[in-house]
């Protein structure tokens, strides 16, 4: 038997990079899994027909997270089509474009907080109140809330919010048996990445990892899977760095 069947999970931005790793391999883990996209229904499409081509139970909800109320009404809907919420992974993330803290608008601050730390905030805050004893959040930060990178101000303070949510959250948690980790890709082979830096930069990533390669959505939802899984258990308020060797 599938390690995580009877296991009802949600995934925040599914359809393309490390969320669509992270839906397919909780599916095939035996995991009824319901994601969110923010606009390409033909992308979510895509990896609902590719679970179910492995029998995977998959459902796609469009919602867009930056939205007022949108992070509890996509957990609310998920609930009740799954018949209850064993775990949670916090994935879906914007980004403004690489510029100096000086050129920053307060409009791409406003809009990277609310999807990457607040939409974070209110789904955890669901789950503290919704879940069943014994689940498992998992939650994406990055590695550039150790590794500081210039242009990147919103992004970096949205996933360090991140962080520090996920140790308060294990702490209140843990008498429950939750238990509340976060995972922090380096250079991962996604749209993101390669939307936000310049092949050199991306060159660079490679040179700085041990492992001399970008990582893949896969490297990152293997990681997530042992932590939703039962071999988990025993971790709780920890940051994995899954970066090759960056750090």
């Amino acid at each position: 038997m599938a390690v995580l069947t009877g296991k009802a999970a949600v995934v925040t931005g599914g359809s393309r990079g490390i969320g669509r790793a992270v839906v397919l391999r909780l599916a095939r883990d035996g995991a009824d899994v319901v994601f969110n996209y923010a606009r390409s229904a033909e992308a979510a499409d895509e990896v609902v027909r590719e679970a179910g081509k492995a029998g995977g139970n998959v459902t796609a909800v469009q919602s867009d997270l930056a939205g007022p109320g949108a992070a509890e009404e996509l957990l609310a809907t998920a609930e009740h089509r799954l018949g209850g919420l064993d775990i949670l992974v916090n994935n879906a993330a914007t980004h403004t474009d690489v510029v100096p803290l000086a050129q920053t608008t307060e409009a791409d601050f406003d809009r990277v907080m609310a999807v990457n730390a607040k939409s974070v905030f209110l789904a955890v805050r669901y789950a503290a109140r919704h879940m069943r004893d014994g689940g498992r959040i998992v939650n994406i930060s990055t590695l550039n809330t150790v590794f500081p990178a210039p242009g990147n101000a919103p992004y970096a303070a949205s996933k360090g919010a991140l962080e520090q949510l996920t140790l308060v959250a294990s702490r209140e948690l843990g008498a429950r048996g939750i238990t509340v980790n976060a995972v922090s890709p380096g250079a991962t082979d996604t749209d993101l990445l390669n939307a936000n830096n310049e092949p050199e930069k991306v060159a660079m990533a490679v040179a700085m990892t041990s492992l001399g390669r970008l990582g893949r959505p896969e490297d990152v939802a293997d990681v997530v899977a042992f932590l939703a899984g039962p071999d988990g258990r025993w971790l709780t308020g920890q940051n994995i760095r899954a970066n090759g060797g960056v750090l």
